[in-house]
């Protein structure tokens, strides 16, 4: 039978959307915001030769870690704009923290602290976002330079110290905005902040693809045989994401019979859910990451290592074999994609803590023994849909990368990673209209009630 729950959220309509006024202020408010960060991605660094970006990251770029990068600050890299570098800093600098909270006892202890112990580990992840970016944008600052150079175009204006500095700072500046307006929208907004700025650097980028892929059926270079396959591929992929990221396995969890002053109360049931992808989005970037630097590598030395030497023939030939749709690639692709899903799974949820807390809490799994069997359980309960969520991924990314590799189209521009972003976070967001919607709604039938009983 269904719950009331369920009853009142059946119910929701546009009509009860219309009603809900803050809601409304708050999905303005975040569209608002990401209109601003679309009009800083095209406003470039100073001392830059807005002209000849797209030509020279074209020549130098294409193709390595600095595509996903660039898909992910929906083209900003490739303009050298304010944000080039999106919120990857603090992205990378969030998961450092993460591991070294799960490692490091002081910072672990700092975890257990609630609330205060949050707000520190966030301030750390903060600064050693400050760190990422005055590191990254020093090497981009040079490496445009040389780019340029190599190249026989003057992308920067003025080279020199004073430029790389000027670059260091306003990528600083660009990057805790982007963070503050992420933390902005978190609040006042709807959604996660930082997840719908990656969202939105990715989907800026979605009309150019579409077009260019239109472009080559008009042209003849591409058949409308390999269209309808994509599109279909394309849904096909969507509607796989949506299922799986809402599928859980669901653990019963018993609560024992507690005595009052009215008498015995009925012994509580719950449910402890477990995600089929506890990970996330988190392997295939690491995976990706790992993959596409020695090649990024190269494309940055240029002419500098020569391919007679014995360095030279080593990079030409990682760059023959780890080339997207390659058999060695594809299948550390697949490999990397499972050993990060496992790793970031064990360092994300802890069997130990949370049998200790359903322990502390009266609770226990029916058949098992609270405390160590229990942690037990949940592991091997845990390894097992990891294993589910592991494969799920694995083909989520590696047929758009196969696909790209034999149409020669980058629909998917970063592969399966930007098709998981932008699904992850639009079911997310979606949830939270949802749960505002129904809020909205008890709020009227209990001013109704009230009503009602002050009527009688």
């Amino acid at each position: 039978m269904a719950s009331r729950a369920d009853n009142i959220a059946s119910t929701l309509s546009l009509a009860n959307f219309s009603k809900a006024t803050e809601l409304k202020n708050r999905i303005w408010f975040t569209v608002g915001a990401l209109i601003v960060f679309r009009f800083l991605s095209f406003v470039p660094l100073p001392g830059v030769n807005p002209l000849i970006l797209e030509t020279l990251y074209a020549k130098s770029a294409q193709g390595g870690i600095l595509d996903i990068f660039n898909a992910f600050s929906g083209g900003s890299l490739s303009r050298m704009s304010l944000i080039a570098l999106g919120v990857m800093p603090y992205i990378t600098a969030s998961i450092v923290v993460q591991l070294a909270a799960s490692l490091h006892p002081a910072l672990a202890a700092l975890k257990k602290e609630g609330e205060s112990g949050r707000k520190k580990l966030n301030q750390y992840t903060r600064y050693g976002a400050v760190g990422l970016t005055a590191v990254q944008g020093w090497f981009l600052a040079t490496g445009l330079e040389a780019l340029g150079a190599s190249a026989g175009m003057q992308a920067v204006v003025y080279p020199g110290m004073l430029f790389r500095v000027g670059v260091v700072v306003s990528l600083i500046g660009g990057t805790m905005f982007l963070l503050w307006l992420g933390e902005q929208i978190t609040s006042r907004g709807i959604g996660n902040g930082v997840s719908l700025i990656i969202m939105a650097g990715i989907v800026a980028q979605m009309p150019t693809f579409i077009v260019n892929l239109f472009e080559g059926a008009r042209s003849g270079s591409t058949s409308s045989f390999t269209i309808i396959f994509m599109v279909l591929m394309v849904v096909f992929l969507v509607l796989f994401i949506c299922f799986m990221e809402r599928a859980t396995r669901r653990l019963l969890i018993q609560y024992p019979k507690r005595a009052t002053q009215k008498g015995m109360m009925a012994a509580d049931r719950s449910h402890l859910p477990l995600k089929i992808n506890t990970a996330g989005v988190i392997p295939p970037i690491f995976a990706s990451s790992l993959l596409l630097l020695p090649l990024t590598i190269t494309q940055f030395a240029g002419n500098s290592v020569k391919q007679d030497t014995t360095m030279g023939q080593v990079i030409v030939t990682l760059n023959q074999y780890l080339a997207h749709g390659k058999p060695l690639y594809m299948t550390l692709y697949a490999l990397g994609i499972v050993f990060f899903c496992f790793f970031y799974t064990a360092v994300v949820f802890n069997p130990e803590e949370t049998a200790e807390n359903l322990k502390k809490n009266g609770g226990f799994i029916p058949g098992i023994r609270p405390g160590k069997n229990t942690a037990t359980y949940l592991d091997y309960v845990l390894t097992r849909i990891t294993v589910i969520g592991a494969a799920y991924i694995t083909v989520v990314c590696v047929i758009p990368e196969y696909v790209i590799a034999q149409t020669g189209m980058r629909l998917f521009f970063a592969g399966g990673t930007s098709l998981l972003i932008v699904v992850n976070v639009t079911v997310d967001t979606i949830t939270q209209i949802q749960s505002h919607l129904l809020a909205h709604q008890y709020g009227d039938l209990i001013k109704k009630a009230k009503l009602k009983g002050r009527l009688r």
